[in-house]
């Protein structure tokens, strides 16, 4: 059966939580604006849905000859899970560091290339809660569309809010962590249950 509610909490704060898309996106906005920064984001789009089909195509592919991975997996999977829920928990507020980082939409594509939390991403949404249920070609397509465009979102609300999304969270950090970081442990239990 198919958990709807946990895969859309794992990916909605997989690509919501800070990371290398997200804090460049909101960096870039903060120091060119929103529509000087779009190219970036747009990059970061494309790259997403090339990283995304290839994972798609590893997982499926480990998946269909290796059924015993899928407890291996679910381990795995779990394992980070708590370790982003335990590094969201962690996390400050620190969102100003551009790295002197060009809003380019190829240094946005190349970017995901280089980005472990999108691989992790991809990996453990699909052997964790896609391939147990759907095995078809198409569905796999239709979910690495979901997936690319659910985490790509991520890094255009980041920029889209930019300085103000910075000041909000930089005044409840803790409280907006601490519950990011409890649904994570939440999806972490869930793939057991």
């Amino acid at each position: 059966m198919f958990h709807l509610y946990d895969f859309l909490i794992y990916c909605f704060i997989t690509a919501y939580t800070p990371g290398a898309n997200n804090l460049l996106s909101m960096s870039n906005a903060i120091r060119l604006g929103f529509r000087r920064s779009v190219r970036f984001n747009f990059g970061i789009l494309a790259g997403f849905a090339v990283v995304m089909s290839v994972c798609t195509a590893f997982s499926a592919t480990l998946y269909s000859f290796l059924p015993k991975v899928k407890m291996v997996m679910q381990i795995l999977g779990a394992a980070y899970m708590l370790y982003l829920a335990w590094k969201v928990w962690k996390s400050s507020a620190d969102l100003n560091n551009d790295g002197g980082k060009e809003a380019s939409f190829l240094s946005g594509m190349i970017l995901q290339f280089a980005n472990p939390k999108i691989y992790i991403y991809a990996i453990t949404a699909m052997t964790l809660y896609i391939l147990p249920v759907y095995h078809s070609i198409g569905s796999m397509i239709i979910f690495t569309i979901i997936l690319t465009l659910i985490g790509a979102s991520g890094s255009f609300i980041w920029a889209l809010f930019g300085a103000a999304f910075c000041k909000v969270l930089s005044k409840h950090t803790k409280v907006v962590n601490l519950v990011m970081a409890l649904l994570l442990v939440y999806c972490a239990i869930a793939l057991f249950l």
